[in-house]
């Protein structure tokens, strides 16, 4: 696939570095050489140097061949012309990165379909909506649905009280069980479990299973004491919080500690909410914590532009006694640290941003992929179309990736789990955990 990216900003290099990887003809513009310079020898892609706005410089890029146009600078401006003007050039889909939520509404879908911007991302929105999800379960680090919640990826850290520890699997999900167990996070490492293996004390399981069968995992994992979040403490208001908020359910009461005093005042304009408290100061300043009730927060979640603030206010709220933090970091060097330190949740916006726009690389009909900070995997939904691979043998005789595994199916609206013996039928929307794993590979197995 011939692929563009504008932008050898944080989403654009690293979106270049993970489709140079899996041998997409890539190019990479950017006006700045130092940005550039950052694209380094190991990765097989091709890099120019010019403004994006250029005709000629599209032209150059080979624009008129491209499959797929991708502008993530921090000018919004400038990726919906970039996309407007390589659109009109002959490229065959085109994605901008946004500022502007309001561009989200679906009624002015075709409108930007009409001047030849087939996509919008907006990052913080994403981010928004994997924060407003763990806020919803306190005992969870991460958790993802599928088809409206017809089935459920819950992602669990296993302390001591966890009754399923150092048991095999195969002993704990038989095909008549309620979850399947689809990886493991031990460590650096990403397993992909079998049935001999077992749980061990600090892994971080994730589990698939079905709405009504969440309370049962919630006691077997030893999470019932953990109190549901009702109070929330938010560090840094900027758009991300802004968007987090409007996501959270109505019970949730939120205080933001912001500490520009013009963008306080920004906030309290934009959140008309009794439920939300705008606070000028500090988020890691003890004695206003303690003024505020962190005490009584059950969430605290940091979300400033600095990943070292971020993780030591997550640090300082765990120990005032809050256990659910969630921490956003942009540095990929130190997502690694956040971990070994138990920060509960983190948000990366460019890993999140990578997920959305790799889905439309996509032959098959796969419509949510979601990428798993911590465990450096993705989960995908595939839909099987009639006569493909995998409606024509049961799962154990497929011949999957190694490194793969499928978690549950939705047919007509409702969710199973499957095992080795599960027939997939056409119009099935599988879910298929990957680790380390082209996805392209899996496609095929979805097509007719």
């Amino acid at each position: 696939m011939k692929i563009v990216i504008v932008g050898a900003y944080a989403i654009g290099t690293h979106l270049a570095k993970l489709l140079s990887r899996n041998d997409h003809d890539t190019v990479l513009i950017d006006a700045d050489p130092e940005r550039l310079s950052s694209i380094n020898s190991d990765y097989d892609l091709m890099t120019i140097q010019a403004s994006p706005s250029r005709i000629q410089t599209l032209k150059d890029a080979g624009v008129s061949s491209t499959d797929l146009f991708i502008s993530v600078t921090p000018d919004e401006n400038l990726n919906m012309n970039a996309c407007i003007l390589a659109k009109a050039l002959g490229a065959k889909r085109t994605v901008a990165k946004i500022d502007n939520s309001e561009y989200l509404d679906p009624k002015l879908q075709s409108f930007f379909e009409g001047i030849g911007i087939s996509s919008l991302i907006y990052p913080e929105n994403l981010a928004a909506v994997d924060i407003s999800n763990g806020l919803k379960m306190s005992w969870v680090r991460q958790r993802w649905d599928v088809h409206d919640g017809a089935l459920t990826m819950l992602g669990i850290k296993l302390r001591a009280n966890c009754e399923i520890l150092n048991q095999p699997l195969k002993d704990l999900c038989k095909p008549e069980s309620p979850y399947h167990i689809v990886a493991i996070k031990r460590g650096n490492d990403t397993i992909i479990p079998r049935g001999d293996d077992v749980l061990a004390l600090n892994d971080i399981a994730y589990f698939m299973t079905t709405t009504q069968y969440i309370p049962y995992i919630r006691s077997i994992v030893g999470k019932e004491r953990y109190a549901d979040v009702k109070n929330v403490m938010i560090m840094g208001g900027g758009a991300t919080a802004v968007r987090a908020i409007t996501m959270m359910p109505e019970y949730m009461n939120v205080k933001i500690f912001e500490a520009n005093e013009s963008r306080c005042d920004k906030l309290n304009e934009l959140i008309n909410s009794d439920r939300v408290m705008v606070i000028h100061g500090d988020g890691r300043d003890l004695g206003l914590l303690n003024e505020e009730g962190i005490k009584n927060t059950q969430a605290f979640v940091a979300l400033t532009g600095n990943a070292e603030t971020n993780i030591l206010a997550c640090l300082t709220a765990k120990r005032l006694g809050v256990r659910k933090t969630v921490a956003m970091v942009e540095n990929f060097d130190y997502v690694s640290m956040a971990e070994s330190l138990d920060i509960g949740t983190i948000i990366n916006k460019k890993a999140l941003a990578a997920s959305y726009i790799y889905q439309m690389m996509l032959d098959a009909d796969v419509h949510n992929i979601h990428f798993l900070m911590s465990a450096n995997a993705d989960v995908a939904e595939f839909t099987a179309e009639p006569g493909s691979k995998v409606t024509k043998k049961k799962v154990f005789e497929l011949g999957l990736p190694k490194g793969t595994t499928i978690g549950g199916l939705v047919r007509n609206g409702e969710g199973y789990l499957v095992s080795g013996g599960t027939q997939i039928e056409a119009g099935d929307s599988v879910v298929v955990f990957c680790h380390e794993i082209n996805m392209s590979r899996l496609e095929k197995f979805f097509r007719s």
